[in-house]
């Protein structure tokens, strides 16, 4: 059983990891680290932990632990990274693991410096829905593919969320942007080639709030917006000349409805559907981690991979800049 640590009493962890590491069966949870050692005791009860530790440096010198799961705001995904990799921990660190492609090659170093695996949480990367997406696409289920279009929005202006802070790694593209990023590369195999975009910042926080991106891969276009300060939605589509495929809660299953897919053939008059109702994909995700760990050949979203996307979300930025085509 691989043993879990927790790296701080993060909402996205309690909401979301800590009970999908738990429930996965190679693995548990063995302890939790906050600054506050009230909240890492809570936490800690409430899964059934054993440890709770008052620092983050206390955790990662622990020998009850193999390796750390990281929902940190992104400004420290970095630094508490290569300390865990340094320690001989293993991580699986939130998205985005850094907020520019540059600082991912210290992680690849601290990697492969202290043979300990580094992933990215992206939990969309284990899941069926979009492990189906990508032989639907492969097969030519939709002939050859023109377009995908893709939204991932939210309403969200509370200033004290990490999300509107723009030192913590705030901002729509870090948080939301990188996940039609990753649907499209990991969908299709292909990288983009150039983008260009819409960054509006936010007058107060000064984080972006809202991103329409338009990107050209090798015979396909991508187009998406995202936004955390519109109405909330989520939609992917992959749109050939033969059909076109609808991925409905594409990220997010619960508030954006349940995980399916939807096959349209070229008239639009046949349809064929796929339902992912009982998927955890934050369990998956943990039963894969651990399973890299132990050296079985299963899916895991490596820095390389990382660096990819990154480099888009960076190149987009850049685009919102100079108004014009930006190489990736």
């Amino acid at each position: 059983m691989f043993r879990w640590g927790v790296l701080s009493t993060a909402k996205i962890g309690v909401s979301q990891v800590i009970p999908a590491l738990c429930a996965a069966d190679n693995g548990v949870v063995t302890a939790i680290a906050s600054r506050d050692i009230a909240k890492a005791r809570a936490v800690a009860d409430r899964f059934g932990a054993p440890h709770a530790l008052g620092s983050y440096e206390e955790m990662l010198a622990s020998e009850t632990i193999d390796g750390v799961y990281i929902p940190l705001p992104t400004s420290q995904h970095v630094e508490w990274a290569i300390k865990a990799a340094e320690a001989g921990k293993h991580v699986l660190c939130e998205k985005p693991i850094a907020l520019h492609a540059s600082e991912i090659a210290a992680l690849i170093s601290a990697r492969d410096a202290h043979n300990v695996l580094i992933a990215e949480a992206f939990m969309v990367y284990h899941h069926p829905q979009w492990i189906k997406v990508r032989e639907l696409i492969a097969s030519g289920a939709i002939g050859a593919l023109r377009h995908v279009q893709g939204a991932f929005t939210y309403f969200n202006k509370d200033p004290g969320n990490m999300r509107n802070q723009p030192a913590l790694g705030g901002g729509a593209l870090p948080d939301i942007g990188v996940y039609p990023v990753v649907a499209t590369r990991m969908s299709t195999g292909l990288e983009p080639k150039r983008v260009r975009a819409t960054v509006e910042r936010d007058p107060d926080f000064g984080t972006d709030r809202y991103a329409n991106v338009t990107a050209e891969f090798e015979g396909f276009d991508l187009s998406f917006y995202v936004s955390t300060q519109m109405a909330q939605r989520q939609s992917m589509v992959f749109h050939g000349d033969k059909g076109f495929i609808e991925v409905h809660a594409p990220f997010n299953t619960g508030k954006y409805g349940h995980a399916r897919i939807t096959l349209h053939d070229a008239s639009h008059t046949e349809a064929r559907e796929w339902n992912f109702q009982d998927v955890n994909h934050y369990q998956l995700q943990a039963q894969n981690f651990a399973k890299a760990v132990a050296g079985e050949d299963v899916p895991v979203f490596t820095l390389e991979n990382s660096l990819e996307n990154q480099k888009f979300i960076d190149a987009i930025y850049r685009a919102g800049e100079s108004c014009g085509w930006e190489d990736i």
